[in-house]
């Protein structure tokens, strides 16, 4: 078709098309939009639709297109500006839509503009304001108010309220009807009393509506009304100035004034003329007034000292009246009293005085000097100011002020500020921040005082020295200070300087420093003086254990104030730290053709990290070394292959033993290593471990043997039986004290640690604390230790000790009461209170130590010695008197309710073994108490057990002069004398309405085993006689109680009767002493010194004891003892008898040989003296012939040679002193040794024994004056067999 083919083919299909086509439509017709949618808000939608799904575009036209905007390719419109239902309420527009291919189409679209409430409602009418009289009725309409509100429905509807009143008082006075807005009056209107106007604030409201997003909006608006009151004349005049005081001084002037009336007519609306007048006076023609303005003046010139009868005061009575009439009818008047007081004139100023004494003498002066600290309290006085202010005039005209002047007055106040006549003076402290040391030393101020009537003042100057005080804290620069060492440095490394100020005075150069708290004294310490802080103990600084401190530096001024610092102190790592292995000894168990997989693990204390903390690991060359690999950085521990026991020659039970080498890369390195055994075949690998979190810590009282301590528990992971049993053992740190017994518990077993039985525990030792080692360990030796610390609780029962060798002097007729002395005892325990008694006395009189006569001393409880003024002190009668006390603690602890000693033997049936005391606050039959003992349980060595009821308790029927009911206790039987521990009886007290109460009793037991028999050279009769004299030495000998058990005489070969006298030294805290003890105190150098003459006057000898104790042994023990014994009985006795029958044949022969010898000696100039065991022949001169005489040699059968070494040490045994314990400076004097004729043998000689006879001459040689004790005991043979 050439060049125009394209084109016309174009064309056709284009018309082709629109010929087929459809024209869109128009859907929507009227829609609402509400007069509050915002602009950009969605208004409506335009519904329009086009049968081809042709797109479409939208757009809108007309007059008020202009309040929207349309989307043209959605077709929604759009606010784009207010709409305004009030203005128009239906809007129309032209909508166009346009599908692209026709013409457009439009189509008239309504809009309903609906209402929203968005107007408030309009007052008509307005102002609402009126006038009102003051009398008009209540219920009178005073207005009505109305407003109309341009929105429609219930937003049109329009209702009132009173919103305000103002006045608040007048709110009650209105109303508002809320439909029609009339205004009522509903009270009374008073012009004077009440407002003389009010505003009303009038709110009117519509009915709601909505609004933009609120469904319900309600609208309001407000209107002010102001109702003024009109003032009526119906109210009396009022005085201003009445009644009221007025003074005048004598011999005024005429038509002087002297006051002016002041009065008011309340109507102030009216406010008619006032007229005034005098109505009556006490004083007539000494005042007039004027009666317009009410100016009152003097009349006639008076004289005070006239007026006196009426105190110089003259009254008027002022009468008011208005001119015209009230609303009554009559003339309104009102009467009002004035007082006019005729004063002196003032001719006198006040001046300044100083007064002293009692008499107050006062001299005038006006200069001043007082001191006060700095910073002292607001309001407090200047010390050391006698001021005081007079002025000589009366009444007010000797008032005066005061006020201060001067460089500091702004620091200071006086007090007064006014006075009458006069007043004593004080400047006081106004601003404390001002009286300051530091910024002045001395500070001054002028007292002005000034006649408060007339033209008269005086000054006084006061100098105030301020007394520094130290109130400023040291301060330092900073809050915190941070400063870096090398761990383990050197001592005295320097770590920094750190110093503070202080802005006190007194403080200057006088700061100190100091480290806190205590603790950290032991790495670091500061001097004092410098503020520099060093390293005290380098070793103990150890980054791994604390890698920073931050201890507290104080710098101290001369008050004690304390500023404080925070010191940081970081440590800074060196490889110091050694690696270390989690355990020593690893163990592993693996069946054999299994693979082994056991990590080995080391930690490094030094800084995490750095070289130094990194560990790697390797295995150490060994004989089974090649068969296991190690990674150099995990530690995880195989087996090259498979493990097979009877391939490998394992050592025995199948263990392999490697040694694992842990080492860090630091420099130099450090290494450590850990043994792993690993066995083939069931394994074991758990340790035991400690149930309870360490540390263990127990108490314990001392004195209590067997007590338990406390308990630790531990637990095995292992299943079986065999793995999994623990036992408990105390490694170190017991001292033989304690005892750990193991005991299966529900999940673990328990370790029970006790006090030996055996062992007291004693607080007063060296040893307070232990620190005990424990091991818990299993089956297979896997242990773990923990530390115990058992703590040893003081309990008081160490008995006081007295001091030694006190002298007191006292002249003698002395009659006053007076202290002598005070004797001081020491106890060791912790806690104590001693009291002192006077136990016994005796004097030396005429030179014999006795009885004394008369009580001439006393001993106070505070342990002052003092005169007895009952009797006077004679020197010719007795020039000393021994004073036996004793001492008590009475704060001796008592381990129940109450704590009884007794000594077993001496109880019999019906002996009383303690005593018990209750109290009972009802009255009559209802206070009385009976006793019941309800258990009884021993407590001994092998543990507590329960006793029958063997105690009973005997109530007494009457009370005690304190108002108590006591009950001894008493046994049904002889006790055991070898029970050694302690009963703890439970004894209850009831009274008759059932009402009990329960009270533990100790009973400490003393068994026979602390039994001590005294043996006295004395009849029995005359031991008796001496017994409260021996017990009161013994008391003041061993401070022990002495209880006497048995007198007998005891039959023995000598000559004299012997008596022996079984005693009990026990202590109040059931402590008692045995032989050992007693015989250790007697044989005392200081003790024997004392009291070792008086026991020898009343025969005594000597001590030993009889009694063994008895345990109670299994019978397996006693059939092992038995045979043991019998075999040794045979041996003995086999061996006696041959080493007897030797012995015996050479002592024959001996003697044989020594009587030839002697034979055939003439002795010349022989002399007496004792004789001297050797054999059983005794010579004259003193001496054995076998010691001391030559023996011929021809004679001599030789058995010397062959002697018994033990009769030679019988006899080298003599040269040495025997005493034992007692001292060489014993005063009791020996018995001279009578010489025994050889032919005599029947004569009986004082002394059987041969040691008894080397005894006598040995005190022979010792001299007459040298003392000695010597004691005899008949079991003890020594003469030869």
């Amino acid at each position: 078709m050439g060049k125009m083919g394209k084109p016309l083919l174009l064309l056709f299909a284009f018309l082709a098309s629109s010929y087929c086509n459809s024209v869109p439509g128009i859907n929507t017709a009227v829609v609402d939009v509400r007069e509050d949618r915002p602009v950009g808000a969605f208004a409506f939608q335009i519904e329009a639709s086009d049968p081809d799904g042709d797109p479409l575009t939208y757009g809108i036209t007309g007059i008020y297109s202009s309040h929207f905007e349309v989307n043209s390719e959605t077709g929604e419109v759009k606010m784009k500006s207010m709409l305004d239902r009030e203005a128009n309420d239906l809007l129309n527009i032209e909508v166009v839509v346009n599908d692209g291919v026709h013409a457009d189409v439009t189509k008239t679209v309504y809009i309903a503009v609906l209402d929203a409430n968005d107007n408030p409602p309009v007052f008509q009418n307005l102002p609402y304001n009126k006038e009102v009289p003051e009398n008009e009725l209540a219920g009178s309409t005073l207005f009505t108010a109305n407003a109309i509100d341009r929105d429609s429905g219930m937003a049109a509807v329009v209702t009132y309220k009173i919103d305000n009143v103002a006045p608040n008082e007048g709110t009650s006075l209105f109303s508002i009807s809320e439909t029609s807005g009339i205004v009522v009056l509903e009270g009374t209107l008073s012009f004077t009393d009440k407002s003389p106007f009010y505003q009303i604030q009038v709110i009117a409201s519509d009915g709601g509506g909505p609004l933009n997003d609120q469904e319900n909006v309600v609208q309001s608006s407000s209107t002010f009304a102001f109702i003024t009151v009109k003032d009526m004349p119906n109210l009396d005049p009022q005085f201003l100035t009445l009644p009221n005081l007025a003074a005048i001084d004598e011999n005024s002037a005429v038509d002087t004034s002297v006051f002016t009336v002041r009065a008011r007519d309340p109507d102030t609306g009216v406010n008619d003329q006032i007229l005034y007048s005098i109505e009556s006076t006490n004083a007539p023609d000494l005042f007039q007034i004027n009666d317009v303005n009410g100016q009152i003046s003097i009349k006639t010139v008076f004289d005070r000292e006239k007026l006196l009868d009426i105190n110089a005061v003259v009254i008027l009575q002022i009468k008011a009246s208005e001119t015209n009439l009230n609303v009554d009818g009559i003339i309104a008047s009102t009467i009002g009293e004035l007082q006019i007081s005729i004063g002196d004139l003032n001719d006198n100023g006040p001046e300044f005085y100083e007064c002293e004494g009692e008499t107050e003498s006062c001299t005038q002066k006006n200069s001043f000097i007082g001191q006060v600290d700095e910073q002292s309290s607001a309001g407090l006085s200047v010390n050391e100011l006698n001021i005081r202010v007079k002025d000589p005039d009366q009444g007010q005209n000797s008032t005066f002020k005061l006020r201060l002047e001067g460089p500091d007055k702004d620091a200071f106040a006086v007090s007064p500020s006014t006075g009458l006549g006069e007043s004593i003076v004080q400047v006081i402290i106004k601003d404390p921040s001002a009286v300051d040391y530091e910024k002045n030393t001395v500070m001054s101020v002028q007292i002005i005082a000034e006649d408060a009537s007339a033209d008269f003042t005086s000054t006084a100057s006061v100098i105030i020295n301020i007394n520094d005080v130290n109130d400023n804290f040291p301060e330092f620069e900073e809050d915190a200070y941070e400063f870096s060492i090398d761990e383990h440095c050197d001592d005295g490394t320097v770590v920094g300087v750190i110093t503070a100020t202080d802005e006190d005075a007194l403080d200057e150069g006088k700061l100190t420093y100091k480290l806190m708290p205590e603790n950290m004294l032991e790495f670091f310490d500061v001097l004092p003086e410098s503020g520099t802080i060093f390293v005290k103990n380098g070793q103990l600084l150890d980054r791994e254990g604390t890698n920073s401190y931050s201890p507290t530096l104080q710098a101290i001024d001369s008050d004690g104030k304390i500023g404080t610092t925070v010191v940081m102190i970081n440590i800074l790592d060196i490889n110091d730290q050694t690696p270390e292995m989690n355990r020593e000894l690893y163990e592993a168990y693996v069946q054999e053709n299994q693979m082994l997989e056991l990590t080995i693990q080391a930690r490094d204390g030094d800084d995490p990290g750095t070289p130094n903390s990194k560990i790697q690991y390797r295995i150490d060359d060994s004989p089974f070394s090649s068969n296991f690999t190690i990674d150099k950085v995990t530690g995880l521990l195989k087996n090259s292959g498979l493990l097979d026991r009877e391939a490998i020659d394992l050592a025995p039970d199948g263990v392999i033993e490697l040694v694992v080498i842990a080492s860090d890369m630091g420099t130099p390195s450090l290494s450590s290593t850990a043994k792993v055994t690993i066995n083939i075949g069931d394994e074991n690998d758990n340790s035991p471990r400690y149930l309870d979190p360490a540390p263990y810590e127990f108490k314990v009282k001392e004195s209590e043997s067997g007590i338990w301590v406390g308990s630790l528990r531990a637990h095995d992971a292992d299943q079986s039986d065999f793995n999994n049993r623990i036992f408990f053992s105390i490694t170190d740190g017991s001292f033989g004290s304690f005892i750990l017994f193991s005991e299966a518990i529900s999940g673990g077993y328990r370790g029970n640690i006790t006090v030996d039985p055996a062992v007291e525990l004693d607080y007063e030792s060296e040893r307070k604390t232990y620190d005990l080692m424990v091991e818990a360990s299993d089956l297979g030796q896997q242990k773990v230790k923990t530390t115990v610390k058992v703590i040893v609780v003081d309990v008081n029962d160490t008995p006081p000790e007295f001091p030694s060798d006190m002298v007191l002097n006292v002249k003698e007729n002395s009659t006053l009461s007076m202290p002598l002395g005070t004797i001081k005892g020491k106890d060791v325990d912790t806690e104590h209170f001693l009291e002192y008694e006077l136990d016994s006395t005796e004097c030396q009189c005429n030179g014999s130590r006795g009885p004394c006569p008369e009580e001439w001393f006393k001993v106070e409880l505070n342990g002052e010695v003092i005169t007895n003024t009952i009797y006077v002190i004679d020197y010719e009668k007795c020039d000393k008197v021994f004073l036996n006390a004793k001492v008590v603690d009475v704060l001796t602890e008592k381990r129940s309710d109450s704590t009884e000693v007794v000594v077993i033997e001496k109880v019999e049936v019906g002996s009383s073994v303690g005593r018990v005391y209750a109290t009972d606050r009802d009255t009559g039959e209802n206070k009385k108490t009976k006793f019941e003992v309800t258990t009884v349980d021993f407590v001994g060595s092998e543990g507590n057990s329960s006793e029958s009821l063997f105690l009973y308790a005997d109530s007494a029927d009457q009370e005690d002069a304190d108002g108590r009911f006591s009950a001894h206790i008493r046994s049904q039987k002889a006790m055991d004398n070898n029970k050694r521990g302690k009963f703890i009886v439970q004894v209850k007290a009831s009274n008759p309405d059932g009402l009990s109460f329960t009270s533990v009793v100790e009973l400490l037991t003393v068994d026979s085993s602390y039994r001590v028999s005294l043996r006295f050279s004395a009849s029995v009769s005359e031991v008796n006689a001496n017994l409260p004299q021996i017990r009161a030495i013994l008391i003041s000998a061993t401070k022990a109680t002495v209880e006497f058990f048995n007198v007998f005489s005891e039959t023995v070969t000598r000559s004299e009767e012997t008596t022996v006298l079984e005693a009990y030294f026990v202590f109040p805290n059931g402590t008692a002493l045995n032989y050992d003890a007693v015989t250790s105190i007697l044989n005392s150098e200081e003790v024997y010194t004392e009291y070792g003459s008086q026991l020898t006057q009343l025969g005594f000898t000597g001590i030993s004891t009889t009694v063994t104790e008895s345990t109670e042994v299994k019978a397996e023990v006693f059939i092992m003892i038995g045979l043991m014994a019998a075999l040794a009985i045979v041996l003995v006795v086999t061996t006696t008898s041959l080493v007897c029958i030797r012995r015996n044949y050479k002592r024959k022969l001996k003697a044989a040989k020594a009587m030839n010898s002697a034979a055939s000696v003439v002795i010349k100039n022989q002399k007496t003296g004792p004789v001297v065991p050797g054999t059983n022949k005794y010579t004259k001169e003193g001496a054995n012939p076998v010691l001391n005489m030559n023996i011929d040699t021809a004679t001599d059968l030789g058995f010397d040679e062959d002697g018994s070494s033990a009769d030679r040490e019988s006899l080298n045994s003599l040269d040495y002193s025997i005493d034992m314990t007692m001292t060489e400076k014993d005063t009791m004097p020996m018995t001279v040794i009578q010489e025994e004729e050889e032919e005599d043998e029947r004569n009986e000689s004082p002394y059987i024994e041969p040691l008894g006879a080397a005894l006598a001459q040995r005190e022979m040689r010792r001299g007459a004056d040298s003392p000695g004790l010597t004691f005899a005991n008949p079991s003890i043979d020594t003469t030869d067999l």
